[in-house]
């Protein structure tokens, strides 16, 4: 499972890329684009055990993120061009797609190039090109990234869920979950934020017609977002839900960026039931 299954590499364009497989192989596998300085590690093994239960699941490292080689882009397209490639070099024809934040936007761009490997996606946290106030991170959002925290991935106790004890206190099981496996991966080197911000603050600048290109998504979609989400704010959900032409929208209450690793079981029934229907 995600605390045991040991990392693979493979080469994609002459970059090694770091990957985790794992799963029941049977019929289409699920593949996960990460969030902003997300790793392999940060997925959540309540999540990602429960899917490999019936599919197989696939989590990999970014360009020049931890274990995989190379200088991370600094566009969503470029992202969306490496996804696609590491998907080629695996053999896969067909997979489900689920992508986070930044994965989301990369998901979303992968999809418009590649509508043919794309069977259903799932957009999480995440917004359309030229989303309301996705150019930019909010001044609290900042004073959150400067702030000093005993252990790094703290920060996402104040990033990823919401002030209210209920929410920390799923914050803190989720930091638990991810914490359980012992060999982890190195640190982000020095060029990874920047390039990754670049990039999310390119698609969030509004441009005429930033919407359009939603609607050549016609596969179905699973949006979910938190109504509290600091970082990409919920009416971008809404304005997904409202131009993509297959799509239903579920908005966590309570919920801030990370409302899958806040609700994990209520997420988990509600992902299996739109991957099992039509």
């Amino acid at each position: 499972m995600a605390k045991t299954v040991p990392t693979s590499y493979v080469l994609v364009d002459g970059v090694k890329f770091a990957y985790r497989r794992y799963g029941k192989k049977v019929g289409i596998p699920m593949v996960f684009t990460n969030y902003l300085t997300g790793t392999m590690d940060n997925w959540d093994p309540a999540i990602i055990d429960s899917l490999a239960l019936n599919r197989e699941v696939i989590i990999f490292d970014n360009r020049g993120v931890a274990s995989s080689e190379g200088k991370t882009p600094d566009t969503i397209a470029a992202m969306a061009k490496d996804a696609a490639a590491f998907i080629d070099t695996l053999g896969l024809h067909k997979i489900d797609l689920f992508g986070f934040s930044i994965g989301g936007m990369v998901a979303q761009q992968l999809t418009i190039d590649r509508p043919e490997l794309i069977r259903k996606l799932i957009l999480i946290g995440t917004g359309p090109r030229g989303g309301e106030r996705m150019a930019d991170y909010s001044t609290h959002v900042w004073s959150l990234f400067k702030k000093q925290y005993p252990h790094p991935d703290e920060l996402l106790l104040d990033t990823f869920f919401t002030p209210t004890a209920k929410s920390q206190k799923a914050g803190w099981a989720y930091l638990t979950r991810i914490r359980s496996r012992p060999d982890k991966e190195p640190a982000l080197t020095d060029q990874v934020v920047p390039a990754q911000l670049s990039a999310i603050f390119a698609w969030g600048k509004l441009q005429e017609h930033s919407f359009d290109y939603l609607k050549g998504i016609r596969q179905p979609t699973l949006i979910i977002h938190g109504d509290q989400d600091i970082i990409c704010p919920a009416i971008n959900a809404v304005t997904l839900k409202e131009n993509l032409p297959n799509a239903s929208l579920i908005i966590f209450p309570d919920a801030n960026h990370a409302p899958h690793f806040q609700y994990p079981e209520l997420f988990l029934s509600q992902i299996k039931q739109f991957m099992t229907g039509v």
